[in-house]
């Protein structure tokens, strides 16, 4: 069995002062999200999205960013998927974002609503021909018989919208993460960590330290 006791590093590239933060979290998160991108960190949109449906089951996965302004944080996906069952049942949700090389976390709370018809069908233009055509053919959490069988799919939905553009499906759109918490966690030397968080009011955002 794996010894994990001694598996650590003391983070020592940062500081996070709830003096000098702004008095909205989402100029930071911009600021964050730039360095993580300037950093070259691999998918650094890539968030983890944690739903709980009727049963109170917390499940979770990784998704991408893919929008984000003072509305909120915006990906996509099927809408008959199991995240989206669970978001229709109880809109809540969690959202992390971790970028170790930078040795930061954030972490939000807030609900999910859809966004508009008008703002899926933007984006979804913007996708690959490849990567539209799959959202017609993966009924996204459901069992498939092989690889192959499903590679079969593909190539006959490339038929089918073989000419002209490929519109999009009705089942396939995006949600909008609005956010109620925000909060920035910086690692600092001996798990003496930085943690600042933003909560909605109702006007404006209070802004707390919290312990590590």
């Amino acid at each position: 069995m794996l010894d994990l006791q001694d598996m650590r590093i003391d983070y020592m590239k940062g500081a996070l002062d709830e003096s000098s933060v702004p008095s909205s979290p989402y100029p930071l998160f911009e600021q964050w999200f730039q360095e993580a991108i300037d950093s070259q960190i691999k998918e650094p949109n890539a968030m983890l999205l944690a739903t709980a449906g009727e049963n109170g089951q917390p499940n979770v996965r990784a998704v991408l960013l893919k929008l984000f302004d003072k509305r909120g944080f915006v990906f996509f996906t099927n809408y008959n998927s199991i995240k989206a069952e669970e978001i229709a049942q109880n809109p809540k949700v969690a959202v992390e974002f971790l970028w170790l090389e930078l040795e930061r976390q954030v972490r939000i709370l807030g609900r999910c609503e859809k966004i508009t018809l008008k703002e899926s069908l933007s984006y979804f233009m913007k996708r690959s021909r490849d990567s539209q055509i799959g959202a017609w053919v993966s009924d996204q959490s459901s069992v498939i018989t092989s690889r192959k069988a499903f590679q079969m799919q593909i190539e006959k939905m490339k038929e089918k919208f073989a000419k002209g553009h490929v519109p999009l499906p009705d089942f396939w759109g995006g949600y909008r993460v609005i956010s109620e918490q925000i909060e920035f966690w910086q690692g600092r030397p001996s798990r003496l960590h930085d943690r600042i968080l933003y909560t909605k009011e109702a006007e404006g955002w209070k802004i707390e330290r919290l312990a590590p």
